[in-house]
């Protein structure tokens, strides 16, 4: 996998605060939530923000038996199914009659106006 050119739809940069990479074009770091730049317009570019995949579930340990390990793997896949991003996000453990409640959301912001390309190497 090849990073886009910095200035190009996709080019990513490493957040300040918390170290994550980020999308080079963010105002505000969607991990920590953290303000990047000045950005006057940032209130219209927070409503431009769609969010196409939302799912959320919860698991509860039962009563009975001992803890429980989870590891929680995000997987990306391209249109042809080769995996480009696999990464473990969090472990942890839980007790009986403990619940998590895991969400995953994936939120896409229109560029603006970079010759309207568009890259299908991601």
């Amino acid at each position: 996998m090849s990073s886009p050119r910095p200035g190009t739809a996709g080019a990513t940069r490493t957040c300040p605060h918390c170290k994550t990479t980020i999308l080079e074009s963010a105002a505000v770091c969607p991990a920590c939530k953290h303000h990047l730049r000045f950005d006057p317009n940032a209130g219209a570019a927070a409503s431009n923000t769609i969010t196409p995949l939302r799912v959320e579930g919860s698991i509860r340990h039962p009563a009975d038996g001992g803890a429980w390990e989870y590891c929680v793997v995000l997987s990306i896949r391209n249109d042809r199914g080769d995996e480009i991003k696999r990464e473990v996000v969090g472990v942890g453990a839980m007790q009986p009659n403990e619940q998590r409640t895991f969400t995953l959301a994936v939120e896409v912001n229109p560029t603006a106006g970079k010759g309207g390309k568009r890259s299908t190497r991601h």
